[in-house]
């Protein structure tokens, strides 16, 4: 699969982030869509064509962390990379929790695409 032909979705409450990412990675050739919560992710029937999940932690009434358990549950395995600014647990836990990757923001936006090239579906 081309890299233009991969959706990554982006999932993040603060809209400079949520802005700054999309054009990050549309900037590598990805199709990158742009959700303000879990929940609207979620509700929208985009899934079937998503091929990695960029999410922060914390925002409104599903955490990212919430969100990995939402997939895991319907047997989901899109690759879910989790960003946050707050960390409330250890990098490894996140990896323990299922996340293909972390990240602090500010997000290195090298490494971000480098990791999405290599865990994208």
């Amino acid at each position: 699969m081309s890299v233009q032909a991969r959706t990554i979705a982006v999932i993040d409450d603060d809209r400079r982030v949520l802005e700054s990412l999309v054009n990050l990675l549309s900037s590598f050739g990805y199709n990158a869509e742009s959700y303000k919560s879990a929940e609207q992710f979620v509700e929208s029937s985009t899934l079937s064509r998503i091929s990695c999940i960029v999410t922060d932690v914390e925002m409104g009434q599903m955490s990212g962390l919430g969100l990995l358990q939402h997939l895991k549950n319907s047997n989901c395995t899109v690759p879910v990379i989790i960003i946050t600014g707050k960390p409330s647990q250890s990098e490894a836990s996140y990896l323990e929790s299922g996340a293909a990757g972390f990240f602090r923001k500010p997000v290195d936006g090298d490494a971000l695409v480098e990791l999405i090239g290599s865990v994208c579906l």
